[in-house]
């Protein structure tokens, strides 16, 4: 960082903002309260450009999101959202408040010891909301249907019809049921309406998720992606979102690492202890790779959904894909071989399949 460069970091909540700046060959920033409100901070900004034109901006990132950094770069005044898991914490320190959180960020800002994350931009962002709310929706449908199948089990009802419950049969014995008292009977509608309307709520969503497939950045990826066995349509634009640009890595286990499926490591000497995956990272994304590579332990071949997936594909990405399902099915039958634990079998497989998702996306 320039030395001529004054750097202004905001602590940023709800309500209020604390921006502290730090000017050259200062070593303590000056500490300003704000409304949190982007037109307050921006012309904040402009009474301290005129006398220092070069002005940096930061700030962690938070539930604001990214609406500051976005004003603030339309306006010509570069700024960095940092990752809050990476600012370095002192072991001792047990003071925490937001004027002591903003001079922090501006030290540590100039002294080149924080990371920026990846700003995605408004399209990636909206069609990741609404993937999130996708999920929030699916936890809403599996919550309300275990509510339902433990009310059903506490008074001796339980399907038997059928291995697989949730089907069209189970639905018919569902709706079939009768009770002795009006109570039990409201229960028990109360219930399954629950699960209706989660039910309605969660394609009402896909259905919109699926116009966004053409959308642009994430058409191309999308239209990669979807080669590969077990990424379908939603699955490809979970990846694209949460994603974002490939090439901002340099590395296949750079991705990795950023998924989370990289092995935690506590080494000292001539001692190397190797753990559970780290799970640093997009925990959406690492869901969806996981979920992917279950398809990998059968053995490779293309169907009909599949192949309908990868028509108008690049050649060389289809083929790719082709030799993710013969080293991948390989992989897990090897490691299963050995004996190792099937969770821990398919997590080693998402972590390739993650190297092969990056390949396909940089070319």
């Amino acid at each position: 960082m320039q030395q001529s460069t004054t750097i202004i970091a905001f602590d940023q909540h709800a309500a209020t903002t604390v921006a502290a700046i730090l000017l050259p060959g200062h070593r303590t920033p000056a500490l300003h309260e704000l409304a949190s409100d982007i037109p307050t901070i921006v012309r904040f900004i402009g009474r301290v450009r005129p006398d220092h034109p070069e002005v940096q901006c930061c700030y962690e990132a938070g539930p604001c999101g990214f609406e500051l950094q976005r004003a603030l770069t339309a306006r010509d005044v570069p700024c960095d959202v940092i990752a809050p898991a990476l600012i370095p914490r002192r072991v001792g320190d047990r003071i925490k408040t937001d004027r002591r959180d903003a001079g922090q960020l501006a030290v540590l800002y100039r002294a080149e010891a924080l990371t920026a994350i990846h700003i995605p931009t408004e399209q990636e962002e909206a069609a990741r909301d609404l993937l999130r709310c996708r999920e929030d929706i699916r936890t809403d449908l599996l919550r309300a249907r275990h509510r339902l199948s433990k009310f059903l089990l506490r008074h001796g009802r339980r399907f038997t019809g059928t291995k697989k419950a949730w089907s069209k049969a189970h639905d018919t014995w569902l709706r079939a049921q009768t009770w002795p008292l009006p109570a039990l009977d409201q229960t028990h509608a109360a219930y399954l309406r629950a699960v209706d309307e989660a039910v309605a709520r969660l394609r009402s969503v896909e259905a919109d998720l699926r116009t966004l497939l053409d959308l642009e950045p994430l058409r191309p990826r999308i239209q990669r992606l979807r080669c590969f066995r077990g990424i379908d349509d939603l699955t490809a634009l979970t990846i694209a979102a949460e994603l974002g640009d490939p090439r901002r890595f340099a590395s296949a286990p750079r991705t990795m690492a950023f998924v989370g499926l990289v092995p935690s490591e506590h080494s000292s000497g001539t001692k190397q202890a190797r753990g559970a995956i780290t799970k640093t990272g997009n925990a959406h994304l690492r869901r969806v790779l996981v979920e992917a590579a279950w398809h990998y332990r059968h053995r490779p071949f293309v169907g009909a959904a599949l192949r309908r997936r990868q028509q108008s594909a690049p050649a060389p990405i289809i083929a790719q894909a082709w030799t993710a399902q013969e080293r991948l099915y390989r992989r897990y039958h090897r490691l299963r071989g050995r004996g190792k634990p099937n969770q821990q079998v398919i997590t080693a497989v998402a972590r390739e399949l993650t190297g092969f998702v990056w390949a396909a996306l940089i070319q």
